[in-house]
């Protein structure tokens, strides 16, 4: 139960800037969200995000759900339908005009904060033409910020090729005023709430494959303290290993791994 998880860590003394829903699918296909969100409002004053890829904003009841929160973050990836298929791959009943025009009536619905990423992939939707059309939809959309992100990390399709970071600068100036580059090029960040120890790697790795640099960055441990861990779970059998742009990158055993072409 998400509400008695979360009333327990708040217990052990939680302190975030935020309680975000994510997690490994789309938290919008939960039909109960916006219960759960009631739920934690009941429970503190901590700020409410919801991460989404934006592709059910079309329903009236998601925007409902989603209205509840303190800040939104959908995605817009491409500037046509032909781009939005190739990146996101999206079910067949889903329609890139509906999916744009939910994240319209969403921002029309509510005057909340909506942080919107744009995930870009080098020579798909990087040409001046992708920019353009983005820059056009943004306007209509009316984002509280813009944020460029790009695989730092391996994506699910090995062909999924990082936009270097002198150049999500130069297409942040050309997409719009408050577009700003979030992309961790340097590394994974802080992972708040995941303790320094095995079972905080195992946590890293159950949510996305992590270099040694990753592991030692988000939860402040040192190189040969993480690279212990990272032996312990290897001759235990619960994490696999990969090589990607001359960086070794662990995730759990398991799980889907991009594949490299050879």
């Amino acid at each position: 139960d998400v509400l008695s998880q979360i009333k327990a860590k708040l217990a052990d003394g939680l302190c975030a800037d935020f309680i975000t829903f994510s997690g490994s699918g789309e938290p919008t296909l939960n039909k109960d969200i916006g219960k759960i969100i009631n739920g934690i409002r009941k429970l503190t004053d901590i700020r409410i995000a919801v991460i989404t890829n934006g592709t059910l904003l079309s329903d009236p009841q998601v925007r409902a759900d989603c209205c509840k929160a303190d800040v939104v973050l959908p995605s817009l990836d491409a500037g046509d339908a032909e781009t939005f298929e190739k990146i996101n791959r999206p079910h067949a009943d889903i329609r890139y005009e509906t999916f744009i025009d939910g994240l319209c009536r969403f921002r029309d619905a509510w005057d909340g904060q909506i942080w919107l990423e744009v995930f870009f992939v080098a020579s798909v939707n990087t040409g001046a033409d992708q920019i353009a059309r983005m820059s056009r939809i943004i306007e209509r959309i009316r984002p509280d910020k813009v944020q460029l992100n790009t695989a730092v990390r391996p994506a699910v399709e090995a062909a999924a090729k990082q936009v270097g970071e002198e150049e999500l600068r130069r297409i942040a100036g050309r997409l719009a005023p408050n577009a700003e580059v979030i992309a961790d090029f340097a590394g994974a960040g802080e992972w708040p709430g995941i303790l320094p120890n095995i079972d905080g790697v195992l946590e890293m790795l159950k949510r996305r494959p992590c270099s040694l640099e990753d592991i030692c960055n988000g939860l402040g441990m040192s190189r040969r303290q993480a690279g212990g861990h990272i032996a312990a779970l290897e001759s235990q059998d619960k994490i696999a290993s990969q090589i990607r742009d001359d960086r070794t990158f662990y995730t759990l055993k398991g799980s889907k791994f991009p594949r490299v072409k050879r």
